[in-house]
């Protein structure tokens, strides 16, 4: 099977070369390209057709050859016959001149191999679109196999033979003599055209009414190729040896029932015994019935009887057979009438292209795509007819492909596009531009159609301005952003800025508005607003479409205003724009309303944001809380990790402290007992006595703690109450350490409330700094701090001694007079608290620092230094002087005079 498939491609190959080269040899190859082998047509299908392009202009015909080879096996004179036959026909055909036959470009050439001449472009012959494939390559083109016709191709294609054969008849008083699908051609496009004059016979007598035409006496004895078709031939032909104009119309009959039936003829010659096969078909076609035509319309079935009537006199002339009802087909009309389409006037063609587009949706696509348009785009020459033919080019180029509007329509609208008058043209373009921008590709969009929207908004006339711009937002999704961003938008801001025209200045604004989904926010922000404000107008539709492109961008989810920009900008543009005098109550009331929603958002997203920079400045607080007290157990392990190094006497007090731990951590939590409130302090008027005496009290206060600082702290107190915190050297701190008291301690009085964090322990050497808060009354006395001792649980509270003041004295000693309080409270705070703060980088003894917070309620706060907690940012400053209850003023009086 291989071997099978090798020897006949080497076969094709072989007679692909043999017919290349003996074109190659022929006068024709001078000017003409000869290339693909397409088709075959004429008597027999001897002629090989092949496409071409002559040389000199480029333009395409089609290329018949007769290879001689195909006539080798016979003699000599039967071979000169059948040359001098074809010779003559082609002969013919080139002397003829009509629509209707086929169009010589070059005449007949001939060489040792082959005959050879050139026509307008051809598709195929008849009898190849009717499944007739010989003489053609072994490899048939699709175009040609899947072949289909439509009915309009049909009817119309019969209406252009019968056309042909009422010229030949009427004009140059010839029989054709072999009409046969052979000789009728289908060119590039589409139209049917009559070939093959081998055997045509011209009248005897031209001038007379009645010609006459010889007929030769059929010879069998002669090759097919110097014979007629015989299955296509009429009967006269061969029984009585004549022949008129109504044997044409015979073998017309004969072609149209070969097209509705496959190509198959209506009857089947035995060339052996042919007089015989047309005895027989002569008493056939006496009594043919409609039964033997079901393939046929039923509306032209009874013209082909009449066609294949045995009397030729009974035979429709071909005159009357153009005049059917048959062919009086809306599509069949539409193309005659474009083949006639020379010949008329501009009047005439512009009412005909307006009624083109009703008719073209009933065409079959490809009968567009061959015949119509190309008589269409042949029109764009006269500017005055492109206004009427443009819109049905465009409408064809709506059921095109992609592929097939680029290659058969786009470069026939490149010139167009650059034509400006008539105006219509751009009217037109500007209404299909979605079409345009859809199938066009991207460089001939950039190089051709913008161009043509960028002339349109700078044209001259208002009405195309207006147009553009109402045109525009329709196909601004298929316009690429660069474009759009450097080219379109500036230049529908100039026609805005520059126009003297209210409706173009406008319609600006409302295109702008339109298109602004398809900009990047920040190109808006950036280009789009700023230019809001050099609108020179104030119209209230101008204003009206300002404060649409404002609502537009602020509302639309994918743009958005930032607020910087409503505060800074727009809402100082728009806010003087509402109180124009020219807007109405409605146009008023919408300034109001946007303005009113651009503020509550404002409102809202500043509101937002300092409530979010307010949380996030707690949560770093705690953070930095976090980290010292993170600080303070690395320490705590970096030392228990250097124990190596430690002295004894350190290690033995470390294991002291961490007994003391373990004790507390076994404790339970302490609960705040409730006492009752101590006697007024009797007035005395020294204040170091009075001192003394409320310190003395202090004596059963016991404090388990490391060594604290020596110096104390002193925070001015409002006039909601009294409060003071001191810390105090104390010289027996061993030995209240062995008590074993728990440092949390709970304080309540008739003056204020201290609530106690239980889970810390603020004195203890292990314990990490915690915060008290306190909230002070107002007490018309001082409170008595002898009572405010609190053992802890399960403690046994032991007697000790009093505390050793002589911190108190070194304050008010000789070196340092005692002062009142009014001296003191008008002292400034931050002077007071910068006395009692230790220096920086002084050491702090103890493993952990105290810190107390204490808030007053509205008031104040209290803290020691070293308290993380301690924030003077958070708290208000305590004011400058001094205010207590009257009570208090007096008790003050007389105790400094």
């Amino acid at each position: 099977m291989e071997s099978m498939l090798n020897k006949l491609k080497s076969t094709v190959t072989k007679v692909t070369a043999d017919v290349t080269s003996a074109v190659m040899g022929n006068p024709v190859t001078r000017e003409f390209d000869v290339g693909r082998h397409i088709a075959s047509g004429g008597n027999g299908l001897a002629w090989k057709i092949f496409n071409g392009t002559k040389k000199s202009t480029k333009q395409e015909v089609a290329v018949f050859v007769f290879d001689k080879k195909l006539i080798d096996k016979y003699q000599k004179f039967e071979k000169d016959q059948i040359i001098d036959a074809l010779k003559r026909g082609v002969q013919q055909l080139t002397r003829l001149r009509h629509p209707r036959l086929l169009t010589v470009q070059h005449p007949l050439e001939e060489s040792r191999d082959c005959l050879a001449f050139c026509t307008e472009p051809v598709f195929a012959s008849l009898a190849n679109v009717l499944g007739n494939w010989e003489n053609l390559p072994p490899s048939i083109s699709p175009d040609i196999k899947d072949y289909k016709l439509y009915d309009v191709e049909t009817k119309y294609g019969l209406l252009q033979v019968s056309e042909g054969l009422s010229f030949l008849h009427s004009s140059v008083k010839m029989v054709h003599g072999n009409v046969t699908p052979e000789n009728i051609i289908l060119n590039k496009s589409g139209a049917w055209k009559i070939m093959g004059f081998d055997f045509c016979v011209s009248s005897t007598n031209p001038s007379e009414q009645e010609p006459k035409f010889p007929c030769k006496e059929w010879d069998p004895n002669l090759p097919s190729l110097c014979l007629p078709n015989p299955e296509y031939l009429a009967p006269e032909y061969i029984l009585s040896v004549s022949c008129e104009t109504a044997s044409d119309m015979y073998s017309l009959g004969t072609v149209m029932y070969a097209v509705f039936n496959k190509g198959k003829p209506i009857f089947e010659v035995n060339k052996q015994d042919i007089y015989k096969s047309f005895s027989r078909q002569l008493d056939q076609l006496s009594r043919l019935g409609s039964s033997s035509l079901t393939n046929i319309p039923e509306e032209v079935r009874e013209h082909v009887k009449l066609l294949l009537n045995v009397t030729p006199t009974v035979r429709p002339d071909a005159d009357q057979m153009t005049k059917i009802p048959f062919f009086d087909d809306v599509g069949a009309v539409t193309l005659q009438y474009f083949d006639t389409l020379f010949q008329r006037d501009n009047l005439q063609k512009s009412q005909f292209f307006k009624g083109l587009p009703k008719v073209l949706p009933k065409l079959p696509k490809r009968v567009i795509v061959q015949r119509i348009l190309p008589c269409l785009t042949s029109e764009f020459v006269n500017p005055d007819m492109v206004p009427f033919v443009l819109p049905n080019v465009l409408l064809i180029a709506e059921e095109c492909t992609k592929e097939e509007y680029v290659k058969l329509i786009l470069p026939e609208l490149g010139p167009v596009f650059k034509q400006q008058e008539p105006i219509q043209i751009l009217l037109i373009f500007l209404q299909k531009m979605d079409l345009l921008l859809t199938k066009t590709p991207p460089d001939e969009i950039k190089n051709s159609v913008l161009p043509m929207v960028y002339r349109a908004l700078e044209a001259p006339s208002i009405q195309i301005q207006e147009l553009c711009l109402n045109i525009i937002p329709t196909f601004a999704n298929l316009i690429d952003y660069p474009s759009m961003k450097n080219a379109l938008i500036p230049r529908i801001k100039n026609a805005c800025l520059q126009t003297s025209s209210l409706a173009v200045r406008v319609n600006s604004l409302v295109c702008l508005g339109k298109i602004l989904e398809y900009l990047d926010k920040w190109f808006v922000l950036d280009d789009i607003l700023p230019f809001l404000q050099q609108i020179p107008s104030k119209e209230p539709a101008v204003l009206m479409g300002i404060l649409g492109i404002y609502k537009c961008t602020f509302t639309h989810k994918k743009l958005g205003i930032t607020k910087e920009q409503l505060a800074g900008k727009v809402l100082p543009h728009l806010i003087p724009l509402s109180i124009e005098n020219n807007l109405n109550l409605n146009q008023f009331n919408s300034f109001i309303s946007v303005i009113k929603e651009m503020l509550s958002r404002l409102e809202s997203e500043h509101k937002t944001k300092l409530e979010q920079l307010h949380i996030m400045q707690e949560q770093q607080k705690s953070l930095d809380i976090g980290n010292s007290m993170n600080a303070s157990e690395e320490i705590k392990v970096t030392n228990v990790g250097n124990q190596a190094s430690l002295t004894l006497e350190e290690k033995q007090k470390l294991a002291k402290e961490q007994e003391q731990a373990q004790k507390l951590k076994s404790q339970q939590p302490l609960k705040p007992q409730v006492h009752k409130p101590v006697a007024p302090v009797k007035q005395t008027k020294d204040l170091t006595d009075t001192l003394m005496d409320n310190m003395s009290s202090l004596t059963s206060l016991s404090v388990s703690t490391p060594k604290l600082s020596t110096s104390s702290t002193f925070t001015s107190v409002p006039s909601a109450g009294l409060g003071m915190m001191f810390s105090t050297p104390i010289d027996n701190t061993k030995r209240n350490l062995t008590n074993g008291l728990n440092a949390n301690m709970g304080f309540q009085t008739s003056g204020f409330n201290m609530p106690v964090n239980t889970n810390q322990n603020f004195f203890s050497s292990t314990s990490t700094p915690g915060a008290t808060k306190m909230t002070l009354g107002a007490p018309s006395t001082l409170p008595n701090f002898g009572a405010l001792s609190v053992p802890p649980a399960g403690v046994k509270q032991t007697q000790q001694r009093p505390t050793d003041m002589s911190a108190l004295n070194n304050l008010f000693g000789p070196q340092k007079p005692k002062v009142s309080m009014n001296q003191l409270s008008q002292q400034k705070p931050n002077q007071w608290l910068n006395q009692f703060v230790p220096p920086q980088g002084s050491p702090v003894m103890g493993s952990s620092v105290m810190g107390t917070q204490v808030n007053m309620m509205g008031q104040s706060a209290f803290g020691m230094q070293g308290n993380p907690f301690f924030s003077p940012q958070n708290f208000a400053q305590p004011p400058t002087t001094m205010t207590s209850s009257s009570s208090a003023s007096n008790d003050l009086k007389d105790l400094f005079g």
